[in-house]
């Protein structure tokens, strides 16, 4: 899946983390500064326009955020977040949220996010993280 301490560090935050998993959220990958996630669309995230609930695309994008910005195993959380959503999703589809680090200043960062559909991207999220202290993992001396 990625690196072995952000692949750890992963395993842990995904045990502590029955939203991402209720909403059918799968870990596809994770590395140092990146993770993918995936989800599909359920008869239950269609809002009244007969597409994906943007707030279900939102949390997507931020669950793969949370394990990119985490994957150095320093406790990390958002300071900020937007999305752009470019095209509707379906029922049925399933999503691909790409989160990759930009750049790191002192405790802060900055991640971006695509979210695709195939080929299709479907939004663009910018994540602003900021570093606490402690671990999420103990490291292995």
């Amino acid at each position: 899946m990625g690196d072995d301490l952000a692949t750890r560090v992963a395993a842990a935050m995904w045990a502590e983390d029955p939203a991402s998993a209720g909403l059918g959220m799968r870990l596809v990958a994770v590395g140092d500064g990146t993770a993918q996630l995936e989800m599909p669309i359920r008869a239950d995230m269609v809002n009244g326009h007969g597409i994906a609930h943007g707030g279900f695309v939102f949390t997507l994008a931020d669950s793969a955020f949370a394990f990119a910005c985490n994957s150095r195993n320093q406790v990390t959380v958002a300071q900020a977040c937007d999305i752009v959503f470019v095209a509707p999703a379906r029922r049925g589809d399933v999503l691909v949220a790409t989160a990759a680090e930009r750049t790191t200043f002192g405790r802060n960062a900055i991640y971006d996010v695509t979210v695709t559909r195939g080929a299709d991207v479907i939004a663009e999220f910018r994540g602003r993280s900021r570093q606490l202290s402690g671990t999420i993992v103990e490291e292995k001396v």
